[in-house]
């Protein structure tokens, strides 16, 4: 069966599509442990999963793109951007956490889109287990598990969101420590 060359691309921009829509019905009655927020978590959590398949529908059928290595890290910081905003302001995540991860995020997102020109920087492990970690988090930061399990579940969202604090964290310093040693070869290189 052959698919369209573009749709691994095309998945990838339906998840940047679906975050404002995303934000807007976790936002929209105030966070409430209502219907939209159950809603608002499984567009994200679908979302989110769609990183898996455009990946494995690029890499089955061999057609990895250099948009689409660019792109599909950028989906994914802005469906869980969104989510880390959205949290916060709700104020059932600290601002600083979503400061530090927002930073992270963009800071690696505006170096990759300079250096697009000369080469496309493709996730590394570290920052898909960041990523797996941090969608794992927010899935459970967003869903009202409290209502259907009790409160102890505040305390399994509160490890799984330092794991993806600290993943953020290491993985934006293994991405640097991996740039400056690939810059240093292509000097001694030339």
């Amino acid at each position: 069966m052959a698919i369209p060359r573009q749709l691994p691309n095309i998945i990838t921009i339906v998840r940047i599509l679906c975050a404002p829509v995303f934000l807007w019905m976790l936002l929209a009655d105030g966070g409430a442990d209502g219907a939209l927020r159950w809603w608002a978590a499984a567009l994200f959590i679908v979302a989110i999963a769609t990183d898996g398949i455009d990946g494995y529908l690029a890499r089955r059928y061999e057609i990895v793109t250099d948009l689409g290595k660019l792109l599909d890290p950028i989906a994914d910081k802005v469906l869980t951007g969104f989510a880390f905003i959205g949290l916060s302001i709700l104020g059932e995540l600290p601002v600083w956490i979503t400061v530090i991860v927002l930073i992270r995020e963009v800071g690696i997102t505006v170096h990759r889109l300079i250096v697009a020109s000369d080469h496309v920087v493709a996730a590394a492990w570290m920052g898909k287990l960041k990523t797996l970690a941090q969608a794992v988090a927010l899935s459970l930061a967003l869903l009202p598990l409290w209502t259907v399990v009790g409160e102890w579940i505040w305390w399994v969202n509160g490890v799984t969101m330092t794991i993806a604090v600290v993943l953020t964290i290491a993985s934006g310093i293994d991405y640097v420590a991996t740039e400056l040693r690939g810059r240093r070869k292509t000097r001694r290189d030339a």
